[in-house]
């Protein structure tokens, strides 16, 4: 991928007239989503590790870089990483993230305030200083960068919305390029969110938030909105049921559904 649609990632984010940043899980499904209109692409850390027959949280750094580096050698839209905790509880290791992920040229990332897996939140004041490590790294790449830092805790369990909102306050301080609080309860508590920042917020359209358009998206002031592992559950959805039809019943009609060959193949050879 060229410098320039790494440059132009940042200038996406705008507050109130959201753009779909759509996660891919392979090469294939990044052409296809480009093809159909994607304006930037994301790695999933759920779904990628599905395609490895994995969990989610169950990932390696080095895995999911050379993921990226596949998704980016088969787009020419920008292209950002769902990158967990940054593989590390410590901010020096959220850093070397942060540039590892500049010199394979990824226009940004999303680094999580939980631990790998999300059974543990980070205390508050280290949370803060893990995007304040990654917002120095990403300073220093010299060229624009988009550090999304997440509090994950409401969607986890691990804290209430008021304590994402110190989080929130928190890391546009560090110097966070913007927030992502996943799955904060309901639209109001979403509003909340933007509320409590000036950085350009994402929302993710899962669960209930998936009901909601991106007009609605949109004048909650939202300038984000992302896919998570979303898409991808939906193809695992086909082939469960699918497959149950199948292997229960013997009825193979659910296989008459799927998209011409020929359809998909146009897809591929215009992204």
């Amino acid at each position: 991928m060229s410098d320039a649609p790494t440059a132009t990632f940042h200038a996406l984010h705008r507050p109130g007239a959201p753009f779909i940043l759509a996660n891919a899980w392979d090469a294939g499904s990044a052409r296809m989503l480009v093809a159909l209109g994607a304006r930037a692409i994301a790695t999933s850390s759920a779904a990628h590790a599905f395609t490895l027959g994995r969990p989610d949280g169950q990932v390696t750094r080095d895995e999911a870089m050379a993921h990226a580096q596949d998704m980016m050698a088969a787009v020419t839209v920008p292209v950002s990483g769902d990158f967990e905790n940054g593989w590390g509880d410590d901010p020096d290791t959220v850093a070397e993230t942060v540039r590892m992920a500049g010199k394979i040229g990824l226009a940004g990332i999303c680094i999580e305030d939980v631990s790998l897996g999300g059974s543990s939140a980070y205390d508050r004041d280290l949370a803060v200083e893990r995007i304040r490590a990654g917002a120095a790294a990403a300073r220093a790449l010299g060229r624009d960068f988009v550090l999304m830092a997440r509090a994950d805790g409401v969607m986890t369990g691990h804290y209430a919305l008021p304590e994402a909102l110190k989080r929130v306050r928190g890391f546009e301080e560090a110097g966070a390029d913007g927030i992502y609080v996943p799955m904060p309860g309901t639209p109001a508590d979403l509003r909340a969110v933007v509320a409590a920042t000036s950085l350009p917020v994402n929302a993710l359209a899962a669960g209930p938030f998936a009901a909601l358009s991106l007009a609605e998206f949109a004048a909650m002031g939202v300038a984000r909105v992302s896919l998570g592992s979303a898409l991808a559950r939906v193809t695992h959805r086909a082939i469960h049921d699918s497959a149950r039809a199948m292997f229960e019943d013997g009825d193979f009609s659910p296989l008459g559904k799927g998209m011409p060959g020929g359809a998909v193949d146009d897809l591929l050879r215009g992204a």
